[in-house]
């Protein structure tokens, strides 16, 4: 059984700076693609940033310059250092990833969700 918890979310003034984590758990064979979308009410969930394994990353263009995507493979864990907040960054923060459970075997799992919350 593999999960993904997310941590780090929380109320933060307009400017302030939040750190958020996602750590894997469960029977892991390895981790290729990791990401990090946001859902603000009434609205789709978007793509905020990705990395890949070998650290590749890519960023929607209403975070770049202030959001930076990293990871540690050893610990199973990706981060998202969020600078400069907006309110309008406000949203629930998920993980996602593609992680196998075996050589065979590759899913795509996502996180409970933490909430962001940037006031102005």
């Amino acid at each position: 059984q593999v999960q993904l918890v997310e941590s780090g979310g929380g109320l933060v003034q307009a400017g302030g700076s939040l750190r958020l984590s996602c750590a894997a758990s469960g029977t892991i064979f390895g981790i290729n693609y990791m990401g990090w979308y946001r859902q603000a009410p009434g609205k789709q969930r978007e793509l905020v940033a990705s990395i890949t394994r070998g650290g590749s990353t890519n960023y929607a263009d209403f975070v770049k310059g202030r959001f930076t995507i990293s990871r540690d493979n050893a610990k199973n864990t990706v981060y998202l250092q969020m600078n400069s907040l907006k309110p309008e960054d406000t949203a629930v923060y998920y993980c996602n990833a593609d992680i196998g459970s075996d050589r065979y075997t590759l899913l795509n799992y996502w996180g409970q969700g933490t909430q962001v919350t940037v006031s102005s």
